[in-house]
């Protein structure tokens, strides 16, 4: 009794075709998810050098007005500076190019009797993680004039 025929298999089988594509859909999805992650650590970088840009602006603005530099305040819910002085029109300038270019764009200006002026600047961005609280970004800056 003859259990094998003489002839032998050609071609694929279903099951080793359904693996493949298995494995080469999870391969895919893979590289799309690191595709997006990608993207959104290119975002953040983009809007922390954004920050960083505006940090070095107002800090050239302050020193162009060295003489008057406490006169440059500012909290993150503090209103659009008005006013005909250099540091208001230097701030107004300042917080409306922030909330034109950064998401939710606030900015915060401290300046001490030493010099020393540290600026702060927070925009709304999504974070990986999904977390509300992550929501927020801040960069802060200290420098003396």
């Amino acid at each position: 009794m003859k259990i094998f025929s003489g002839k032998k298999q050609s071609g694929v089988g279903l099951i080793e075709v359904l693996v493949t594509v298995l494995l080469l859909a999870t391969g895919l999805l893979v590289m799309a998810a690191l595709q997006v992650r990608s993207l959104q650590y290119n975002h953040s970088a983009y809007m922390r050098s954004q920050a960083n840009i505006f940090a070095y602006d107002i800090i050239d603005r302050i020193r162009l007005n060295r003489q008057y530099f406490s006169s440059y305040s500012l909290n993150y819910s503090s209103a659009i500076p008005t006013g005909s002085s250099l540091a208001a029109t230097d701030m107004h300038d300042w917080v409306t190019n922030l909330q034109r270019v950064l998401p939710n764009g606030k900015g915060k200006i401290q300046c001490n009797v030493s010099g020393i002026c540290t600026i702060g600047i927070q925009w709304s961005e999504v974070q990986t993680a999904g977390e509300t609280s992550e929501d927020t970004s801040t960069f802060t800056f200290s420098t003396r004039i």
